[in-house]
């Protein structure tokens, strides 16, 4: 159970978006050490490790990445809290913007034990660049 009230809850979540985006390592301290990962064509992983391998999944590719603080949407219930938000960045080359282009859109679901985060599961359309275009049935030309 989590002891942490709804704006402690925000604060670590936009503490974990601020820590990732700069690539920092003490992103880590912010999860328990049995936390539960997941994260599209990843699937679950546990334990920080995880966010580790997660992270090495777009090494050489992702050129970095910036969620819109400012914009991210909060919606707490008992110990889960689940944000919906946009990014920016650049992955081998192309870029995207959340809102903008098709990629950059995402869905964070966390869940807290004591004060720190015991289970994230991340929901981006992976496809951050829009390259898989047979899956884009509707066309490019839309809002995004």
């Amino acid at each position: 159970m989590s002891s942490l009230s709804d704006e402690d809850k925000i604060g670590v979540a936009k503490d974990y978006f601020v820590r990732s985006d700069q690539g920092r390592p003490d992103l880590l301290d912010l999860f328990h050490e049995d936390a539960e990962i997941y994260f599209p064509k990843f699937g679950f992983g546990f334990g920080r490790q995880s966010i580790v391998e997660v992270v090495k999944g777009f090494l050489g590719a992702l050129e970095f990445i910036k969620h819109d603080y400012d914009g991210l949407k909060f919606i707490s219930s008992g110990d889960y809290l689940i944000v919906e938000g946009t990014s920016r960045g650049a992955i081998s080359g192309k870029s995207w913007e959340g809102g903008k282009t098709a990629g950059g859109r995402f869905c964070n679901v966390f869940r807290f034990r004591d004060d720190r985060i015991a289970s994230l599961h991340v929901y981006p359309d992976p496809d951050y660049a829009g390259e898989d275009e047979r899956r884009f049935r509707w066309g490019k030309e839309r809002s995004w």
